[in-house]
């Protein structure tokens, strides 16, 4: 007997119905998540209230708490939206991203002085945090461009040189006390905070967040504007659809290649320089929990739309909050992993349909 489904190309499907398919998704994700926490032994409806009422609804420290986690998840997944839209498989963000905070400790802690200006401080850090992750992930556009050498396996192995080059200034010249850390930033380059104002409004005192948030939703907006209005974001679609068409009508694919590498690094790289500035306040060992691999996931699961990226970085930033209300740790990578691959399997949906065909014997 011959099997009665078959496997045809679906036609272009329109926002709405696209939109469905990842609805129905996104709850079969929690669905299936809520059967990996009950087989764990967890209560599943106990579980999702608890992460939600400490990431979501929990009131204002929980939303902050919410967004400084998706801050350097906004940043990164740009970056590697701009790189994937383009066919570069940038997956060494986190690489670029512990290059963009010691290039802002630099800054920071050695190369000015602490009486610097705050305005001018900052723009010094996030300056040299752009340039230090632009001009790392250039180095694999350029081995891209000019060698043909994977951007997969260049981003990737760049990430560990990135670790060790980080941990020898780390445990080295920079260690305070000969412990694997750095000296805390001087006020002028520590990112400004809701808190700093308790003293004018009390009611912000304790609240963490801070401008690094609204400088991700700034760079989102400007990504999503190049994107659709100039002729950088008509060029890298071109090249994402068919590089050799795009050659054809005269665009340079190699440089392009590097220049929207080191774009996506750049991004990172900022990220880098608002955790260490906002948050952590010093270069120390691991101060990301993997910011970078995980943009990778919230750049594919917000379709490599800018808007987009702000909201799946949310409801990650939410997950890691709100998981630390969940025992055994760990429950935050579950629920991420069987996010992303019941959101990436309703891709087939997307662009293929089944069609019954009845059951027919062999001829």
């Amino acid at each position: 007997m011959r099997w009665p489904l078959r496997i045809v190309p679906r036609h272009a499907l329109g926002r709405w119905p696209r939109a469905g398919i990842a609805l129905a998704a996104i709850a079969l994700a929690l669905l299936l998540g809520a059967l990996f926490l009950w087989a764990a032994g967890i209560d599943p409806v106990a579980a999702y209230a608890a992460i939600g009422r400490a990431a979501f609804w929990g009131g204002a420290y929980a939303l902050s708490d919410t967004a400084v986690k998706a801050t350097p998840l906004i940043l990164c997944g740009l970056g590697c939206a701009l790189a994937f839209r383009m066919r570069l498989w940038n997956v060494g963000a986190e690489g670029q991203l512990l290059l963009g905070a010691w290039a802002a400790s630099g800054v920071a802690s050695f190369w000015l002085p602490a009486a610097t200006p705050r305005p001018l401080m900052l723009a010094a850090m996030a300056l040299a945090a752009l340039l230090a992750g632009g001009s790392y992930a250039a180095l694999a556009g350029w081995l891209k461009a000019r060698l043909n050498v994977s951007e997969i396996l260049s981003t990737l192995m760049l990430v560990y040189v990135a670790t060790h080059f980080n941990n020898f200034w780390i445990f080295g010249p920079w260690s305070q006390s000969g412990f694997p850390l750095t000296p805390q930033f001087p006020p002028a380059a520590q990112l400004w905070r809701l808190s700093d104002a308790a003293a004018q409004v009390p009611a912000l005192g304790g609240i963490g967040l801070h401008a690094g948030f609204a400088l991700a939703l700034l760079t989102a907006a400007i990504c999503w504007w190049s994107l659709r209005q100039t002729r950088l974001g008509l060029a890298i679609d071109a090249v994402g659809d068919n590089a050799a068409t795009a050659r054809s009508v005269g665009i340079d694919v190699g440089r392009t290649t590097v220049l929207v590498l080191a774009l996506s690094g750049a991004c990172a790289g900022l990220a880098g320089m608002v955790e260490v500035s906002g948050v952590v306040l010093r270069l120390q060992e691991r101060f990301s929990p993997g910011y970078g691999f995980t943009a990778i996931i919230v750049a594919w699961l917000a379709r490599l739309h800018p808007a987009l990226v702000v909201v799946v970085a949310l409801l990650f930033g939410g997950l890691l909050v709100g998981c630390r209300e969940v025992q055994p740790a760990g429950i935050a990578m579950l629920l991420q992993g069987t996010l992303l691959f019941v959101v990436v399997g309703s891709e087939f949906f997307v662009r293929y349909r089944l069609r019954w065909c009845g059951w027919r014997a062999h001829e």
